[in-house]
């Protein structure tokens, strides 16, 4: 519908001789995709054509919001201009100067679209270069956390900890098997799994089970559930088959080695000592996302470990209910909020959009003795890139205090 009111619009603006045309090639294209949609079914195109034919309507109308706003601004100006000739009966055309100007200078006008085409050929590039770059630009993020609770036993201990793969949108195998070529040589004694590893549908899985199987390490692989792995977000044809789905999803972690927690808990012994693995189910604060998940249920006749750690999808989940009520939680491991996969990362500054809906969005938080680690995910949804937000690996490095 965007696109339509933009042609309507520069309809108009080339009747006033306007230089608004130069849009209508794009928005044309716009519009066919959305009419090919309409006639042939959309989940029937080629996955490919489907991802970046989507992904470049949305770069076109997202760029040129920068440009449209200009161009309102110079048809304020015009628009003035020409009531105030019509006014005072000026002789002048609409559009003509009323005053005389060098034939080498810019018109308010000129500069005013030149100035919004610049602006807009930012975002526009920005997320072009997210899509052929950013979305496999894959980051390994060392944190080293310093622990009070930790057994002797476990200093040193390497933990992998991945989000978010969302195999639904990548459209080969090959990115997937560079990211786990880059999580074996971690050398992890752990890996954690937190969430999200399909779209919407577990046969998204299939073509990516050789590349996921091929994950190791020491001590095994554990993962839980996010809010996409429930499959909320398709027209089923009956209850049965969402729940057929979800038990193939589950299925399908099993097979590829993944000991997934479904509101329970582990202990991992080293040397005689150990450490306690809580996992549930997506619990959200936010009412748009499902409670589906039980902490009281995943501890229930926990013999706690002097350490405890987490996993649930949902970062939120941590002020909502962990730092409140679960003081023996000592890390919870997050994923989720893809840091909106857009945003800005320095040493000494750090903002995404998603932060004014999340408190805690990436990367590490702590309070009192309680930390939080929202990973940033390995994959993408929707948009199919990330500008500024990359996707994580992260490994962490366990030391006592």
């Amino acid at each position: 519908m965007f696109s339509g009111i933009q042609i309507c619009y520069a309809i108009v603006r080339r009747c006033f001789k306007s230089n608004y045309h130069y849009f209508l090639v794009d928005d044309c294209f716009c519009v066919v995709v959305l009419l090919a949609s309409r006639i042939y079914d959309w989940d029937l195109w080629p996955k490919a054509l489907k991802t970046y034919s989507g992904a470049f309507i949305f770069v076109l109308t997202f760029s040129k919001i920068f440009i449209l706003l200009f161009l309102l601004t110079d048809d304020i100006f015009r628009g003035a201009r020409w009531a105030f000739e019509k006014m005072f009966n000026s002789p002048k055309e609409a559009g003509e100067s009323l005053s005389v100007i060098p034939d080498n200078a810019i018109t308010r006008s000129d500069f005013l679209i030149k100035t919004g085409l610049v602006l807009g050929s930012l975002p526009f590039m920005s997320l072009i270069y997210g899509m052929v770059r950013g979305a496999y630009d894959y980051q390994v993020k060392n944190i080293k956390l310093t622990l009070p609770h930790l057994p002797a036993a476990f200093q040193g201990y390497k933990i992998v900890q991945i989000s978010d793969l969302h195999v639904g949108s990548f459209v080969s195998t090959s990115p997937l098997e560079e990211a786990v070529r880059i999580i074996n040589e971690q050398q992890a004694d752990i890996i954690l799994f937190t969430g999200d590893l399909v779209n919407n549908k577990s046969e998204e899985l299939d073509v990516h089970k050789p590349a996921l199987s091929k994950l190791k390490a020491r001590q095994g692989i554990y993962s839980t559930l996010g809010n996409h792995d429930y499959g909320d977000y398709v027209a089923w044809d009956s209850d049965q088959a969402k729940v057929d789905n979800l038990n193939t999803l589950i299925k399908g972690h099993k097979e590829l080695g993944r000991d997934i927690l479904m509101d329970e808990h582990r202990h991992i012994e080293k040397d005689g000592e150990r450490i306690t693995l809580i996992g549930v189910q997506n619990y959200s604060m936010h009412l748009r996302f499902p409670k589906y998940g039980s902490l009281p249920l995943a501890t229930k006749d926990i013999d706690s470990s002097d350490f405890n750690i987490l996993l649930s999808h949902d970062p939120s989940h941590w002020r909502g209910e962990v730092l409140k009520d679960f003081k023996n939680i000592h890390l919870m491991l997050a994923g989720h909020t893809h840091g909106f996969q857009f945003g800005v990362e320095l040493p000494f500054f750090k903002w995404s959009p998603v932060q004014y809906v999340y408190k805690e969005w990436a990367g590490l938080y702590t309070e009192g003795h309680q930390h939080l680690y929202v990973n940033r995910g390995l994959g993408f949804l929707g948009y199919p890139g990330r500008v500024g937000i990359l996707p994580e690996i992260t490994v962490f490095e366990l030391h006592r205090s």
